[in-house]
């Protein structure tokens, strides 16, 4: 099976993300797609496995086999986390709702760290630019600072909210090289010491509920096997 045609078949939940979902589209903004697709579970019974990731098949779009985005949720990664919180909903089938009904229990203590270490790759990127060119990408500035404020309220209320709200023009305004680099970087090291302080009485628990997830994942997998043809496809052993 191609990867598109998992993509094409097989998903179970599409949304819009970038600066469409996080509300701060402009007349030039792309759209970025990301989805959730289930390989069906005979292609894990051969050699060959199905892939855990897919670039495409559309411009801007990019889709994760459950299993994988299950796994990467749960440590915390800020991209996939913020995919199941977009509020431009495309597609979502039984499964898809289910894994939606499941936002919670992906949500802990540890994303503290995640977003950080994530947000301080970033800011040492921005800080080569401005080594090298003498200021840095503003639209990557303006995103990092949206991340910050992004991990701040996720950790003061437990629930993470993507879309910027009232903060947008001043976002925007760092995006078209309004605000200077000092500046940016005065928000940066507040919104990390906020980020800090929240840590310490977050609401969120000290773990995910990893058993909740596999639970899940478990009924997903027996269900496709269940939908399996009698009869396997031909495989190639690996050296035939």
């Amino acid at each position: 099976m191609r990867p598109e045609d998992l993509v094409r078949d097989h998903t179970v939940y599409a949304c819009v993300m970038g600066s469409r979902a996080f509300g701060l589209a402009t007349e030039d903004s792309d759209t970025d797609r990301r989805g959730v697709f289930v390989a069906p579970t005979e292609l894990f019974w051969g050699f060959g496995k199905p892939p855990t990731h897919v670039d495409g098949p559309g411009p801007e779009q990019f889709g994760w086999e459950l299993e994988r985005f299950c796994e990467l949720a749960l440590r915390g990664n800020p991209n996939v986390l913020e995919c199941l919180h977009s509020p431009l909903v495309e597609y979502a089938d039984d499964t898809g709702r289910e894994l939606l009904a499941l936002r919670e229990a992906f949500l802990s203590r540890q994303v503290y760290v995640t977003f950080t270490r994530y947000a301080l790759g970033q800011r040492r990127k921005l800080e080569a630019d401005v080594r090298t060119h003498g200021a840095p990408r503003w639209k990557h500035a303006m995103h990092l600072l949206r991340l910050l404020h992004s991990a701040r309220g996720l950790l003061r209320t437990g629930r993470l909210s993507i879309d910027v709200g009232a903060e947008r023009e001043g976002l925007l305004a760092v995006k078209r090289g309004e605000v200077s680099w000092v500046e940016v970087e005065s928000r940066m090291a507040r919104l990390a010491v906020e980020a800090e302080e929240a840590s310490r009485r977050t609401p969120l628990p000290e773990r995910p509920d990893g058993r909740r997830v596999a639970d899940f994942l478990y009924r997903v997998r027996h269900a496709s096997a269940r939908r399996a043809p009698e009869a396997p496809p031909t495989v190639r052993a690996p050296g035939s």
